[in-house]
């Protein structure tokens, strides 16, 4: 039986990071998640320059909070901050470049615990008719 869709959990998070300067800096994410399509955590960057909309695998993001994860565009590893703070470094690789952002991993683990209690780890599941009427559509 299809898991009952849940609403989407949003969170703004700010992101830290060294300007094209060297100049710390922290900007604003919007991490979104819905249950519809549960494996896909959706991260926008808002930036001067415009939104970037990523889409990063939620379970990518759970083993970055313990453990170097990813190997390709997105790249992640725990890490501390000059202040002692338990960090998740973050690195974004694009043709148009790359971007290096640090989030506290307090703000990481609050939001994928709120997706957990929408669809929890392992019980994700895809309607692959809905898949395949979209994608015929």
């Amino acid at each position: 039986m299809p898991q009952p869709l849940a609403p989407a959990v949003t969170a703004d998070i700010a992101l830290h990071c060294d300007d094209e300067l060297g100049r710390p800096m922290a900007f604003i994410a919007t991490f979104s998640y819905d249950a519809g399509d549960p494996y896909a955590v959706q991260v926008t960057f808002h930036v001067p320059a415009g939104d970037v909309p990523w889409v990063v695998a939620r379970s990518l993001l759970t083993r970055g909070l313990g453990e170097p994860a990813g190997d390709g565009d997105i790249r992640l590893r725990p890490g501390l901050d000059e202040d002692g703070r338990a960090v998740v470094r973050m690195d974004f690789h694009s043709p148009e470049g790359r971007l290096a952002v640090e989030v506290r991993s307090a703000d990481l683990l609050w939001f994928l615990g709120r997706t957990w209690l929408s669809v929890r780890p392992g019980e994700e599941s895809v309607d692959v008719d809905d898949l395949l009427t979209g994608l015929l559509a």
